[in-house]
């Protein structure tokens, strides 16, 4: 009974390996075909992607692209032959885990060899795109903020009013005798007059920046839009990539300019001068209690005016704290590197670039699971148990053949080897 069971199971695992095998043979038919499809594909992309990384577009850069299309092409088809080949033969685990190394170095010889460059095919453009809006936004941002930080500067101008305004007000007070008790225009009041002329005169300095940081930043703006413009117009990328850089370095020279229309450096040598270079007029009281009493308020105003100094000063220095935007410079991107730099942007291009070269992996993975499982199938069973119908007749058709010749060497026994003539007798 168990070995009719054992006969059985024996019989339906022989079915089902003919089954499959009847599979490969049809399969067979068009795989080569198919591989040679692929290869020849990423080898159409592999020239594409070699083309845009070339200088020049002479016949020389051309054959140089197709040669090297050409090799990879075969190369994925030579690879990949040997591995549908030979992977799913081999038996050991040993073999099986040596060639399954031998074909991740070999896949990863063809992502170094071509996948990137399907990927600079398929998504160049876009890449290269991808980087000049980049380039965009990092402009504007070093653009906005070098604005910013000239705006602080210009916003000084109101602290040195406001000191401005302090010192005149006690020229006022000096002129009617508040402030020494001596009125009129002596000695106090030219000290004050000074300081509030020299602050005068600064304001004055710093409004006259305003019109050239807004006029600066109304042409960065423009050609902010200009640039974004040409990261969408249609076209051929490169030829784009050659006005944009013209635009980029024109924005640049306005950035450094708005930097240099910052007058918090002014501020702050004003201000330290404010209080060091003052010229003490001679005391022109008509006695000496006047004079001591307008020496003493010299001294006072003096240590207003350090304070309003030092004030002013800080305030000048806070602005130059501030951090300065980073320098942009727009450099000049190939397609193949702009897609390994915004790799993350274009991964489903990756994918399919990779895809295209890696797919057969799958196919070495489906025949070595189905020779394994016709081999499960056969195992056990002898050899005249595993002939097909047609193999049975044709080894049948051979035996009798093979008798037939051997009844007719039976039948007709080789004739005995006829002795010589006698040679007739000379006359």
């Amino acid at each position: 009974m168990t070995d009719a069971k054992d006969q059985t199971a024996k019989a339906r695992g022989v079915r089902y390996a003919r089954e499959l095998e009847g599979h490969l043979t049809w399969l067979d038919t068009f795989s080569g075909t198919a591989l040679g499809v692929l290869a020849v594909a990423s080898g159409i992309y592999t020239y594409l992607g070699v083309s845009s990384l070339l200088d020049e577009n002479g016949a020389m850069s051309a054959f140089a692209a197709i040669a090297y299309s050409v090799a990879v092409s075969v190369g994925i088809f030579v690879f990949w032959s040997y591995m549908l080949r030979l992977y799913p033969a081999v038996r050991g685990t040993g073999a099986r885990v040596r060639l399954m190394g031998a074909m991740g170095l070999g896949s990863l010889a063809i992502i170094a060899m071509s996948s990137w460059l399907n990927a600079a095919a398929l998504a160049g453009s876009a890449a290269v795109e991808q980087h000049l809006a980049k380039t965009v936004q990092d402009y504007q941002s070093s653009l906005e903020r070098s604005h910013e930080i000239a705006l602080q500067a210009q916003g000084l101008e109101r602290d040195v009013a406001r000191v401005r305004q302090s010192f005149e007000d006690l020229s006022e007070q000096e002129a009617t005798g508040n402030l020494s008790g001596l009125a009129g225009r002596g000695a106090v009041f030219r000290v004050l007059r000074q300081k509030s002329s020299e602050l005068a005169g600064l304001e004055a300095q710093i409004a006259s920046q305003a019109p050239l940081v807004q006029s600066a930043f109304a042409e960065g703006n423009a050609i902010l839009s200009r640039m974004r413009a040409l990261t969408v117009e249609p076209g051929p990328v490169e030829a784009r990539s050659v006005e944009f850089s013209e635009q980029a370095v024109r924005l640049a020279g306005l950035i450094t300019q708005l930097r240099q229309l910052s007058v918090a450096s002014l501020v702050e040598r004003a201000a330290q001068d404010l209080s060091a270079s003052v010229v003490l007029p001679e005391l022109d009281g008509r006695s000496a209690e006047t004079r001591t009493d307008q020496a003493a308020t010299i001294t006072s105003v003096l240590e207003v005016l350090a304070q309003r100094a030092t004030t002013l000063e800080r305030a000048a220095q806070a602005v130059l704290a501030t951090p300065p935007p980073p320098d942009t410079t727009y450099t000049p991107i190939s397609s193949a590197d702009a897609v390994i730099l915004y790799a993350r942007n274009f991964v489903p291009s990756w994918a399919g670039a990779i895809a295209i070269d890696l797919l057969p992996a799958v196919l070495v993975f489906i025949l070595a699971i189905t020779q394994s499982a016709i081999r499960t199938g056969r195992e056990g069973t002898a050899v005249e148990d595993s002939l097909t119908l047609a193999e049975l007749r044709a080894a049948m058709k051979v035996m009798q053949e093979i008798e037939r010749d051997m009844d007719g060497t039976q039948a007709h026994p080789a004739d005995p080897t006829p002795l010589p003539k006698p040679k007739p007798a000379a006359e």
